[in-house]
């Protein structure tokens, strides 16, 4: 068979697992890639996250002798929830980003490339291949984007003309020489509504982010919440959909393609006590299979209780009050100390006082300061 008839036959068959785009891209360095992440370590905008060999990133044959070629996959996910629940006074809701709705992606497209692997071992003899999902070496976007799937936004993601930026992205490192695909226009053109709307002014410029101070990013940090930034995360308890949600080229793109993509609303949209209350077992019971799970339940937790903070529920009170004293995790008590001086109410300034008396963590203390003078300024 030749490569040409192999290349068509795994367009096909791609398309037949449940692959929305395909594309292909040389195993050539990324060298503009490698300028731009010398330049965003410089700066110190890494998120941390990231592997930290710049070459490794951009230089594919690192990762596989004999590289040739790089096959990108997309998988689109939906962007509108059905039957979604609406929280209220006493029965608040926090959210998660829309890459956390359903399964887990990294098992979805892992599942997706390993078939494609299989696909290839029948057919060619000697192929040698290499995928990864996110987490790998290589950079999803910039696979993508020279693999034709979409074009980098401003935002920072692969925009399609398809399904908008709502795809997740792999890719597969072989050592078959498949026809390169040629990257797409870039359709962003004068709109800056994403830089413009950016919660924290993470989106530095077009096409650049300070991941540090992104709030997909900062949800993911188990830390107590710089101050600067605890106003801005609103009701998010994992990721950030912002920089999409405004994004013209993601209008009317719902995406219910994938079931196993859609989510239930009470996970994608849970109630914000009980998530204060949840032991390991039961946050793995409930949220393990999704991809917001990955960092376990006390970002989750800590980001509920700012979320409770945002509304002012009082409510929450007595529940943020029992974590200030009783939780063994100085960034719950804490974090709930500076949540209680924020809501206010009649037990917040007794209960603060309190802690004040019998904490012994210097950070935890100085929440519980932050609390008192939100109490005060009230």
């Amino acid at each position: 068979m030749s490569i040409e008839q192999l290349q068509l036959d795994l367009i096909d068959y791609a398309k037949s697992i449940g692959v929305d785009k395909i594309g292909f891209t040389s195993a050539s360095p990324f060298n503009e890639l490698k300028n731009r992440l010398k330049r965003q370590q410089e700066l110190g905008y890494q998120s941390g996250f990231e592997e930290s060999d710049i070459d490794k990133r951009t230089e594919p044959i690192k990762l596989l002798d004999g590289a040739e070629s790089i096959i990108a996959i997309a998988l689109a996910y939906p962007s509108k929830m059905e039957d979604a629940p609406t929280g209220k006074k006493g029965a608040r809701r926090g959210i998660f980003a829309r890459a956390s709705w359903g399964i887990d992606y990294h098992v979805a497209l892992r599942e997706r490339l390993k078939l494609l692997e299989e696909w290839l071992v029948e057919r060619v003899p000697g192929v040698k291949f290499k995928s990864m999902v996110d987490t790998g070496e290589l950079v999803d976007r910039a696979v993508a984007e020279r693999a034709g799937i979409g074009w980098s936004g401003k935002n920072c993601s692969i925009i399609t003309p398809e399904f908008g930026s709502y795809v997740y992205l792999g890719e597969m490192i072989t050592n078959i020489p498949f026809a390169q695909d040629s990257p797409i226009e870039n359709e962003c053109g004068d709109c800056r509504l994403c830089l413009d709307v950016c919660p924290t002014g993470a989106l530095v410029e077009a096409g650049q982010l300070n991941a540090k101070s992104c709030v997909a990013f900062l949800t993911q940090t188990k830390d107590f919440l710089p101050d600067e930034f605890r106003g801005k995360i609103g009701n998010r308890v994992y990721g950030c959909d912002t920089c999409q949600t405004v994004c013209p080229k993601n209008k009317g793109k719902i995406n219910w393609i994938h079931d196993e993509f859609k989510p239930d609303p009470e996970i994608a949209k849970p109630l914000l006590q009980p998530l204060l209350h949840m032991s390991n077992k039961e946050f793995k019971s409930k949220f393990g299979h999704v991809s917001g799970s990955w960092r376990g339940k006390k970002p989750i937790q800590r980001n509920a209780i700012i979320a409770l903070a945002h509304f002012k529920e009082e409510a929450a009170v007595p529940d943020l009050i029992n974590i200030m004293k009783k939780d063994e995790r100085p960034v719950m008590r804490g974090t709930a100390a500076w949540a209680i001086g924020k809501i206010g109410g009649p037990l917040a300034e007794d209960a603060l006082v309190g802690a004040k008396d019998v904490e012994k963590d210097e950070e935890v203390l100085k929440e519980i300061e932050k609390g008192l003078m939100l109490v005060m300024e009230r």
